[in-house]
């Protein structure tokens, strides 16, 4: 296609019926090269760098476990607060959504079920601390843990379980308004979420 064409779509009539071809406006964005020219190309480049950083994602993962574990002993100290309850679901919800890039992608279910508790229990006082625990420790078990073979496996069924009692708990907090409890509990829309 040489030169700017009308903006205008064409029309081809047939005997029957007619073809509407509207304008080609991304022919003129696209760049075209000669042989031997380099093409740069910004998602090889991502993904080089990324690859450069691999090394430092298991220290990066560490200390954002260790983050968490200090607002979980801050909530243990003083109780939920305003403060401790933000800071303990920010350092889960960071790791909800680093851990698949650090390449710990079975903490996320983990780290997702912990931000569910603390953001749809009404009442903060009312959040068992033995289930903050058992996500916490469990996220960091993970983590330490992510060299055997079957972390997988072992992961899913942690998670599995640590969903389902969340789920239970959040079922009767928010018993007394159903339309909440309902969108809560909606099984996720997104595949393997579960």
């Amino acid at each position: 296609m040489s030169g700017p064409r009308s903006s205008q779509p064409s029309v081809k009539t047939y005997g029957d019926h007619e073809v509407i071809v509207p304008p080609n406006k991304l022919r003129a964005a696209a760049t075209s090269f000669a042989n031997g020219d380099t093409v740069d190309d910004p998602v090889a480049r991502a993904e080089q760098a990324l690859a450069q950083l691999e090394s430092e994602f298991s220290g990066w993962m560490q200390e954002e476990c260790e983050r968490l574990d200090r607002a979980r002993g801050e909530v243990r100290a003083q109780g939920f607060s305003k403060a401790t309850h933000d800071a303990l679901f920010h350092a889960a919800h960071d790791i909800k959504g680093e851990a698949a890039t650090f390449g710990y992608p079975w903490v996320t279910a983990i780290a997702d079920s912990l931000c569910r508790l603390i953001e749809h229990t009404s009442d903060m006082a009312r959040i068992p601390m033995l289930l903050v625990d058992q996500h916490v420790d469990a996220m960091r078990a993970m983590v330490r843990e992510s060299a055997r073979p079957d972390i997988a496996i072992v992961a899913d069924e942690l998670s599995r379980r640590l969903r389902g009692v969340t789920d239970e708990f959040l079922a009767y907090e928010n018993r007394g308004r159903p339309d909440h409890r309902d969108v809560i509990l909606a099984p996720p829309t997104a595949p393997g979420e579960w």
